[in-house]
């Protein structure tokens, strides 16, 4: 967009402006918010996106969605945070009209919030502004599926993972004195949002990070084995002592028990339970309980080859031997960089001889 033109456009984007020349104001820069150049030059043009974030309540519904829609488009770049977050008012307009359950565009607002939260730094300033009520109320919205009557909120789930990849998020779904993680549990093979479902996964699999609570996530006061383990399972048949060793939410399925159909999903699940490999007590928790025999099943029927490659990851550690005195913690074991660079090389041989054969 040339410069030149930005008091121009200022003047179009005024409260005051009649609102069909607003609307094809807002309609040329929404075009231009769909390019990574576009969205750069947007932010080089000083006092453009205060005025964008007025607009989001203004009168006009199509003028407050085309607002809403390029805020979400300059939110999925990165690049673009730093201008947005010196609005002053961005972030706690926002999550207000989160919060708000009558509030009609609140799924822009998700969106646009969770976008914003992706990168470390700017999910800092995400995290502190949603307090005083903070991840408690987004819990309880993602745990109340009519909170807002005109907005799925599924981007909840992608939001919340996104803050736990900070250690204050970590901390508060993992508080003991809570019942945070045991409410989130059932929403590992809830066949309702992709989103919200992929979102609760990666927040599972970002507190799995933590392994000294892991004897607590696999004990009985979480048990979170068998989440993990049913949407891997499909309906195969075991022999009476494979079944007995198998949780009792994974014994006796029925022969048309669906896996999870998303493999990102069915990804980031067997991801947790690498993690949860990481200590000796925990490898044994998964060897006692059948997850070998759930993977070993998984695996003839996986067609993905990250997944697969994955799933074939875990069941090593599981039919392997014991490391040696020194390196039981998996996550504490240092590879030497050359090393890591060789097994990084390996991967991504792997990987091409995967697709080259599928």
């Amino acid at each position: 967009m040339d410069p030149s033109l930005c008091c121009e456009f200022l003047s179009f984007l005024s409260p005051d402006t009649r609102a069909d020349v607003k609307s094809q104001a807002l309609e040329y820069l929404l075009g231009v918010s769909a390019t990574p150049q576009g969205r750069r030059s947007l932010c080089d043009l000083p006092g453009l996106l205060q005025p964008l974030l007025d607009l989001t309540s203004d009168p006009s519904p199509p003028v407050v969605q085309d607002s809403y829609h390029i805020l979400v488009n300059m939110t999925s770049d990165p690049c673009t945070h730093p201008a947005l977050l010196d609005i002053p008012t961005l972030l706690t307009t926002l999550i207000s009209r989160l919060y708000d359950p009558q509030y009609i565009y609140a799924d822009s607002v998700c969106t646009a919030l969770c976008n914003l939260s992706r990168e470390e730094e700017t999910c800092r300033s995400v995290l502190s502004a949603l307090k005083p009520l903070g991840l408690n109320q987004l819990l309880e919205m993602i745990c109340s599926p009519k909170y807002n009557l005109t907005a799925k909120l599924d981007y909840l789930g992608p939001l919340l993972c996104n803050l736990t990849q900070l250690s204050e998020g970590r901390d508060f779904i993992l508080d003991r004195t809570r019942c945070v993680i045991q409410r989130l549990l059932p929403y590992t093979h809830n066949q309702g949002s992709v989103k919200l479902r992929g979102g609760i996964v990666g927040t599972l699999r970002n507190c799995c990070f933590n392994h000294r609570d892991h004897a607590w996530l696999l004990g009985n006061d979480v048990d979170l084995l068998p989440f993990l383990l049913l949407p891997l399972a499909g309906g195969e048949e075991y022999t009476d002592e494979e079944m007995e060793i198998l949780p009792p939410d994974l014994q006796y399925l029925s022969e048309d028990k669906q896996r999870e159909l998303d493999p990102d999903i069915r990804k980031m699940l067997i991801e947790c339970l690498q993690l949860l490999c990481a200590i000796p007590d925990g490898r044994r928790n998964l060897k006692d309980r059948g997850t070998y025999l759930i993977l070993r099943s998984l695996h003839s029927w996986e067609t993905q080859a990250d997944v697969k490659r994955a799933c074939e990851k875990v069941i090593q550690v599981l039919i392997g031997d014991e490391p040696a005195p020194g390196m039981e913690n998996l996550l504490e074991v240092t590879v030497p960089p050359e090393v890591e660079e060789k097994l990084k090389q390996l991967d991504e041989e792997e990987d091409k001889a995967l697709d080259d054969g599928s």
